[in-house]
């Protein structure tokens, strides 16, 4: 039992990559001392062979990230109250899965009720904090699919992942021993996958088609298309470039278009997305393999000329969004729906200034990595080619 002015255990063991990662023994134990919500600064018993010098919290009463200062350099860890339950930190796993998916939320429902599941941290990576997840997992892939960190701080995914779940719990540990002989964990893997194929028939469908006018819902599938050719664009730069840094460019911006199409997806439903997905994949994956085949200095105008056309087109419907919520007509006419569709604007505005400026900055990190000397006569058709191209897809989108 932690005594009543303990307010949480600080776990301090940075892995060779620079991520924390648990430890079996907290090396400091974070106290509030006396005029806590005055002074950022609380006091704290160190533990025998603790190197922690100083503990300052980011936000009262411990509700965030801290950062613990060790021998001159800043490491961020993790910290959870005593109120939590158990820690990413203390817990034996810590679970990351998808909240938004009715069926995984039934499945790690029945875990949590079985026998040990107080045990394991839950963490729901549809609606968690960033600092939740940890620097070393992506939001998208946590969402993709299921993940465990063990107690040493390594992440494990999918079949695998669900093995250490088993193992936690006693009743289910024999699914586990099964799960981990040669032939049925590769087994298990490919179930799983066909699984994910399928999840997103089960997912609950938005309300956006009720809520929202017409004209914008059509935007919002241009958007879904767009982002779905975006994550291709940079796999298909993936499949062709051998160039280190300009793979490391298409890794870092693949990962921020699947995040954006998780985010457009939760918002267009799928009777409302466009029905030549398959096309619309197969001209991004050529608009970034062909330009890769040559240089990367063509992959970089290509992204600065995508990204330039994907700035105005999110800015236009932004813009419009804003006349909507201006007018108020199309808001507050059933005064039923009204506050509702309100909200879903603001927050349908918040999540394509947040795609668009994300945006930019691919725009701007393509500019500079292209460089300042003029490209070449066919450099510039090829790219006047693909912003035309852009502007008829969205025309095409719109309708079909």
């Amino acid at each position: 039992m932690l005594d009543d002015d303990v307010v949480g255990i600080v776990a301090v063991s940075p892995g060779a990559n620079g991520t924390w990662s648990r430890a079996q023994q907290p090396v400091a134990v974070v106290k509030e001392g006396a005029g806590a919500a005055a002074h950022p600064r609380k006091d704290y018993e160190a533990l025998a062979g603790s190197d922690v010098l100083d503990v300052v919290a980011d936000r009262h009463h411990f509700a965030g990230d801290l950062m613990a200062q060790r021998k001159g350099q800043s490491t961020s860890v993790c910290l959870t109250t005593a109120e939590d339950g158990p820690s990413a930190l203390s817990a034996p796993l810590c679970v990351y899965y998808d909240g938004g998916c009715p069926l995984c939320r039934a499945e790690i429902a029945t875990y949590q009720r079985a026998e040990g599941g107080d045990a394991l941290r839950w963490v729901d990576a549809h609606g968690c904090g960033s600092a939740e997840l940890g620097p070393d997992l992506d939001r998208a892939k946590a969402l993709a699919r299921l993940h465990v960190r063990r107690a040493d701080g390594s992440l494990v995914q999918g079949a695998a992942a669900f093995a250490e779940i088993w193992q936690a719990l006693p009743r289910w540990r024999w699914l586990s021993t099964l799960a981990r002989l040669p032939v049925v964990m590769p087994a298990l893997e490919l179930g799983y996958n066909i699984f994910l194929r399928v999840r997103p028939l089960w997912r609950p469908t938005s309300d956006a088609t009720k809520l929202l006018p017409r004209d914008l819902l059509r935007e919002l599938r241009t958007d879904h298309a767009g982002e779905t050719g975006a994550v291709m664009i940079y796999r298909g730069i993936l499949a062709v470039a051998r160039d280190p840094q300009l793979r490391e460019f298409a890794h870092h911006h693949l990962e921020t278009e699947r995040r954006h199409l998780l985010m457009v997806e939760e918002i267009v439903p799928s009777r409302w997305r466009s029905i030549l997905l398959a096309f619309w994949r197969l001209s991004g994956w050529l608009t970034g393999a062909l330009p890769a085949c040559f240089a990367p200095r063509a992959v970089y105008a290509t992204v600065e000329a995508v990204e330039t056309f994907v700035d105005h087109h999110y800015a236009e419907q932004i813009k419009s969004i804003d006349v909507i919520l201006e007018s108020r007509q199309a808001v507050d006419a059933d005064p039923r729906t009204g506050k509702q569709t309100r909200e879903l604007l603001q927050r349908l505005r918040a999540l394509l200034l947040e795609c668009r400026i994300d945006e930019i900055a691919h725009r701007d990190e393509a500019a500079a990595a292209r460089g300042s000397d003029q490209p070449s006569i066919a450099l510039q058709a090829w790219c006047a080619l693909v912003g035309s191209g852009s502007r008829v897809a969205v025309a095409i989108c719109r309708y079909v």
